[in-house]
C-alpha cells in the first residue's frame, strides 16, 4: 500500500467499520460483482484516470472497486455534504488505495475544494451525481476538457443542467446519462427513492405515517415510487404537478391531485420530488397547519425555500437530529428535515444496494463503452445504449434464479415483416 497522503477523510480509524459495511452491501449487489468479476480479468479501463463526484455509500465503494479492478486509476468526492458515509470514505482510502476526498457535514467551501482535488488527478472520464464536477471543470478548469473523453451522469437533476448547457452550446464533450436507463430510473427512482424515502424521513421523525395528509410534490419516477410508498403505509395522499400528461396519470392511479397551494392548506407531511428551485415557497408555508412537515427528496436543497421560511420565523431550534423547528409570528411550528437536503441519505442510507446494483452496473457499463468505442462521442447528453440497459437487466434477473422466454426465428421473421395482416 502506498503512503496515503492522497485523500481528505475524517478519520482513517473508521476504515474496518467500512469495510464491514462494503462487504455487506456487495452481498446484494450480485451485477456489479459480475462486472467486476469480468473487468478483473479483461481490463478494459487499463490506466484510464476517472474522477467521480457520488455520494460516497457502502453501494458507490462497490462500483469503485469495480472500476479499479477494470484497470482505472479513480479519484473520489461527494456529491451532497450530508451524504457520505465517514467509515466508506476511510475504508476506500485505507484499505483499498482509493484517493477519497468527502467528510459528513463538510461545509460548501470544504465541499467544493475537495471537488478540485478529485480533478487534480486530471480524468479522462468523470462520473457525476448532480452536475456539479461538470460544472466546475466547465466553470474553472477548461483545461481539463481536450483529454476527457467522455462522462456519466447518475441523476434526473444533473441530467437537466447538462442538457440545459447543451443546449446552450455550452457542454464540451459527451455524457451519458445513465438515469434514463430503464434499469436506472425505474428501480432505482421508483422504488429505491420510493423506499428510502419513507425511511428516512421516519428515522428522522418516528412518525406514524397511517392516517396522514402527505403532499407529494412531482410525479416522476421518484415522486411514483414515494406515493406508492406512503399510500402503502396508509397515509392519504396528494399530488401536485405542472405536468398534465403526469398529473392524469396520478388521478388515474388513484391519488388526489390539486393545486399545492391548496394542498398546503391540509397537508401534514409535504415531500419535493421535482429537481426546480423553491417548489414550497412562502405563500404556501403562509398556510400551513401547526406542526407542518417538510421533507425533500430531489438532489440540491433548493425545492424549500428555506430562506423564505427562515426570514417568516420568529425562532428556530433544532429539536432532535435532522428536525429544525421554524417558530412563525402567529406561533405555528413548521419542521425541515435534513436542512432541506437529500433526506433519503441525510436521514437514512440511501437506496438499498440491491437498486443501487443496477445503477451503478449501468455506470460501470457506460464507462467500458465510452473507452473501448472505436472513435469519440460527438458532444451531447445521451441515453444509455439499449444493449447495455438489456444487459443489465439479464443479469440481475439471472443472480435471481429467473429466467425469461426468447423469440423464435419464426417470431423474429414476422416482427421484421409487413407482409402480413388480417386473414
Amino acid at each position: 500500500m502506498r503512503a496515503q497522503t492522497d485523500f481528505d477523510v475524517k478519520d482513517l480509524s473508521f476504515a474496518a467499520k467500512g469495510v464491514l459495511r462494503i462487504e455487506w452491501a456487495a452481498r446484494e449487489m450480485p451485477v456489479i460483482r459480475l462486472i467486476r468479476e469480468r473487468f478483473a480479468k479483461e481490463k478494459p479501463l487499463e490506466g484510464v484516470r476517472i474522477s467521480a463526484c457520488l455520494h460516497v455509500t457502502s453501494e458507490t465503494a462497490n462500483l469503485a472497486l469495480a472500476l479499479r479492478d477494470g484497470g482505472a486509476q479513480v479519484a473520489v468526492c461527494a456529491s451532497n455534504p450530508l451524504s457520505t458515509q465517514d467509515e466508506v470514505a476511510a475504508a476506500l482510502v485505507a484499505e483499498y488505495d482509493i484517493p477519497v476526498f468527502a467528510i459528513r457535514e463538510e461545509d460548501t467551501d470544504t465541499y467544493y475544494g475537495h471537488i478540485r482535488s478529485t480533478l487534480a488527478h486530471r480524468p479522462q472520464i468523470t462520473l457525476d451525481d448532480g452536475a456539479d464536477l461538470v460544472a466546475t471543470i466547465h466553470r474553472e478548469q477548461r483545461d481539463l476538457i481536450p483529454n476527457i473523453i467522455g462522462g456519466t451522469e447518475e441523476t434526473t437533476t444533473g441530467v437537466i443542467r447538462l442538457r440545459s448547457m447543451a443546449a446552450g452550446g455550452a457542454l464540451a464533450y459527451p455524457i451519458i446519462a445513465v438515469n434514463e436507463a430503464m434499469t436506472k430510473h425505474f428501480f432505482d427512482n421508483r422504488y429505491g427513492t420510493g423506499q428510502s424515502t419513507i425511511d428516512g424521513i421516519t428515522r428522522a421523525t418516528n412518525i406514524l405515517w397511517a392516517g396522514k395528509t402527505v403532499v407529494v410534490c412531482g410525479y416522476g419516477w421518484c415522486g411514483r415510487g414515494v406515493a406508492l410508498r406512503a399510500r402503502g403505509l396508509g397515509a392519504q395522499v396528494i399530488v401536485t404537478e405542472i405536468d398534465p400528461v403526469r398529473a392524469l396519470e396520478a388521478v388515474m392511479d388513484g391519488y388526489r391531485v390539486m393545486p399545492l397551494i391548496e394542498a398546503s392548506q391540509v397537508g401534514d407531511l409535504f415531500i419535493t420530488v421535482t429537481g426546480n428551485a423553491n417548489v414550497v415557497d412562502r405563500h404556501h408555508m403562509d398556510v400551513m397547519k401547526d406542526g407542518a412537515i417538510l421533507a425533500n427528496s430531489g438532489h440540491f436543497n433548493v425545492e424549500l425555500n428555506l430562506e423564505g421560511l427562515a426570514d417568516m420565523a420568529e425562532a428556530r431550534r433544532i429539536v432532535r437530529p435532522e428536525v429544525e423547528e421554524f417558530t412563525l409570528g402567529d406561533g405555528r411550528k413548521i419542521h425541515v428535515l435534513a436542512g432541506g437536503r437529500l433526506v433519503n441519505l441525510a436521514a437514512a442510507e440511501g437506496h438499498p444496494a440491491s437498486v443501487m446494483d443496477m445503477s451503478f452496473a449501468n455506470q460501470a457499463l457506460s464507462v467500458e463503452h465510452l473507452i473501448t468505442r472505436p472513435e469519440r462521442l460527438p458532444v451531447d447528453v445521451y441515453t444509455v445504449p439499449t444493449d447495455i440497459d438489456n444487459e443489465v437487466a439479464n443479469l440481475k434477473l439471472a443472480s435471481m434464479g429467473i429466467s425469461i422466454d426468447t423469440l423464435t426465428d419464426e417470431q423474429k421473421k414476422y416482427l421484421a415483416s409487413w407482409e402480413s395482416g388480417t386473414d
